[in-house]
């Protein structure tokens, strides 16, 4: 799989906004597990692989399982207690091989029991004039973005649920503090929708 850090396909910077707020006890629910796994994914450095979590209902996943209660701790519990849709974050291995993120998403699907899924990857961010002069050729697309003065390196986590809602959190490595993470339903749209697709 290429390395999603030297993928040469940058993002456009993302549009500075006011912060959002989840608009709904399930959005509320995806913002919390969105937020864990971007720390989580956070705490393992930079430089890292795509990776891919399914989500499902804690209260349901303890229903069909309740030994799963002993792994999870006495404040996840009651968490899980007190929201309906308190969500639990299970992460895949053994992901299939693919030639690039697209490529990955396009292979997965999920049974059922999974109610939404999240996925991180790193990716680098020009601004637009950059972008533009970039060179067509792979390889020296490549050395261009990586020699850049102005890239910036982002680690992105995009959730989503099956009814379709959906949170975003982006994390800059020139600003790579837990305070300094961006939030918000879309602030990745193309991603959000290929993760979403792979809900249907």
């Amino acid at each position: 799989m290429t390395d999603p850090a030297t993928n040469p396909s940058p993002m456009p910077a993302p549009e500075q906004r006011a912060p959002a707020v989840p608009a709904s006890p399930q959005q509320r629910a995806l913002a919390d597990a969105v937020r864990e796994i971007e720390h989580h994914v956070a705490a393992a450095g930079w430089d890292a692989p795509v990776r891919v979590f399914a989500l499902v209902r804690t209260q349901a996943a303890l229903e069909a399982s309740p030994s799963l209660a002993d792994q999870l701790s006495t404040q996840v519990l009651a968490a899980a207690r007190a929201e309906p849709w308190h969500l639990t974050s299970i992460e895949q291995e053994g992901l299939p091989a693919a030639e690039d993120l697209e490529s990955l998403l396009a292979a997965l699907s999920w049974p059922a029991t999974v109610d939404g899924t999240a996925v991180t990857v790193e990716r680098v961010v020009l601004p637009p004039h950059a972008e533009a002069a970039m060179p067509q050729d792979p390889d020296a697309a490549l050395a261009y973005l990586m020699g850049h003065p102005e890239r910036t390196d982002v680690r992105i986590a995009v959730g989503v649920l099956r009814d379709g809602t959906s949170w975003c959190a982006l994390r800059a490595r020139t600003n790579d503090s837990d305070d300094e993470v961006g939030h918000g339903p879309d602030l990745v749209p193309g991603l959000v929708q290929a993760v979403r697709a792979t809900l249907a």
